[in-house]
């Protein structure tokens, strides 16, 4: 039997979840028994985490994750978990980002993996993965495996088979301590991962396709180590999600917008050549001062197309006739955020050689001061090779704009003329093919 200790304020104030006892070896449970409190969900529906019957419940579905409310460092974290159905899949991840990698639906962190026996069917079991308890680091997040290691890859694999299979309950006992993960699964430690950056971070669950469940979380915390900067994942805190991740709640569609936009888990999709006029998709909220990220991408193969040039200050290049000067380049499609209901204030997305990220409207006024117009030009080509995932943070206060761009001040504090005081966030439609993903914002 366990003892209860009688928690004085200063200990409740500490303590992971208020009015939790803690338990006589140190740990504390990590949820209350009665709601998800202490934790956020983070790119998931209302229904994807859920707490009942006495455990945390997955949908599966979309695939996404919810975090603590806090960062831990050096750590000891136990859970039992099951499958409800074979082939299932989850995991736990370790020292996790805030928001998810640009594109994809998981934190960048280091990944304990919660994976049923009945993935080994598939073809690369125990060459690339195992069902058994792989650690691995995930979306930028680097550690030295220890063997037995994938044959590709920084996958740390288990010394011994030791999951049940679904339902069966398995049990976790997770050490997190200077940057070193062990894994014990069953009472027994069978993975270990060192030298892992981040090592501070956020515990996550993650959401996979399949009905998850686990019970019995608790954590013991263990001393500082002392992580510097370098080694703490990125909180992003305050932001919330725009999108859902089932459908356009909170969005303003028509029979016309859906037959351009469609929502994928994460991903919010436009396809090409859609006629018609008027197909951006728009927030139903209103927003003032805001921080925004956005992913998106341009899926096109790039070809070959005659468009405009444009001098230093951002004006078209005219010819002795007046009439703008083409110049074949590689083009894979154009779009852009509008900000404040404003299509003239509009965060550019496109292949032009000058980069994403320019205010493209404002700097093509003449009427606009030649040195406002050059704030609102990228200082620098930040854009992903054609194809891959690129990241937006536009921070809008009053008329000042900021945008970075893959870590890359694009466009810093630049002046916007005219902009409303408030209105809503919209994703252009240019009819060209476009892809957004992870949409969250921050209001300041």
């Amino acid at each position: 039997m366990k003892r209860l200790v009688v928690p004085t304020i200063a200990v409740l104030l500490q303590s992971f979840v208020p009015l939790v006892a803690q338990e006589d070896d140190g740990f504390v449970p990590m949820f209350n028994g009665k709601d998800l409190s202490g934790w956020r969900p983070v790119n998931v529906a209302a229904d994807t985490f859920r707490w009942e019957n006495g455990m945390v419940v997955i949908s599966g579905v979309p695939t996404g994750f919810m975090a603590t409310e806090r960062m831990y460092e050096n750590f000891i974290v136990e859970c039992d978990w099951q499958h409800m159905k074979e082939g299932g899949n989850s995991g736990i991840f370790i020292w996790g980002e805030g928001l998810p990698a640009p594109g994809v639906p998981y934190a960048r962190g280091i990944e304990v993996q919660v994976l049923d026996l009945a993935y080994e069917k598939n073809k690369g079991a125990w060459e690339w993965f195992t069902s058994h308890g792989d650690i691995f680091p995930i979306w930028g997040a680097d550690m030295t495996p220890v063997a037995p290691t994938a044959k590709s890859g920084k996958r740390s694999f288990p010394i011994e088979k030791r999951v049940k299979p679904s339902p069966e309950w398995n049990h976790y006992r997770v050490e997190c301590v200077n940057g070193e993960i062990k894994l014990s699964v069953n009472g027994k430690h069978v993975t270990t991962g060192r030298d892992c950056i981040p090592r501070k971070g956020y515990i996550c669950l993650e959401s996979e396709g399949s009905e998850t469940h686990f019970k019995n979380v608790r954590i013991k915390e263990l001393p500082s180590s002392g992580a510097t900067a370098e080694q703490t994942a990125r909180g992003y805190e305050g932001f919330k999600q725009l999108f859902n991740g089932k459908d356009f709640t909170g969005w303003k569609v028509s029979d016309d917008i859906k037959s351009v936009w469609s929502v994928n888990g994460l991903h919010v999709n436009a396809k090409a050549e859609v006629k018609g006029r008027s197909l951006d998709l728009w927030s139903e909220r209103s927003f003032k001062n805001f921080e925004l990220v956005a992913d998106w991408r341009l899926p096109a193969k790039a070809v070959s197309k005659p468009l405009p040039t444009f001098t230093v200050d951002g004006l078209y290049v005219l010819d002795d006739r007046g009439k703008i000067v083409l110049k074949e380049i590689n083009h894979a499609g154009d779009s852009g955020i509008y900000l404040r209901g404003s299509a003239r204030h509009q965060v550019n997305i496109w292949s032009q050689p000058m980069g994403s990220g320019d205010i493209n409207e404002l700097h093509k006024d003449k009427s606009i001061p030649a040195e406002l117009r050059l704030a609102m030009l990228p200082k620098k080509r930040a854009d992903a090779k054609f194809g891959a995932w690129n990241r937006f943070i536009i921070t809008l206060k009053n008329d000042r704009v900021t945008v970075v761009l893959n870590d890359e001040t694009v466009i810093e504090d630049a002046q916007l003329p005219g902009i409303p005081a408030e209105g809503p966030i919209a994703l252009q439609y240019h009819h060209d093919a476009i892809e957004f993903a992870n949409v969250f914002i921050k209001e300041l």
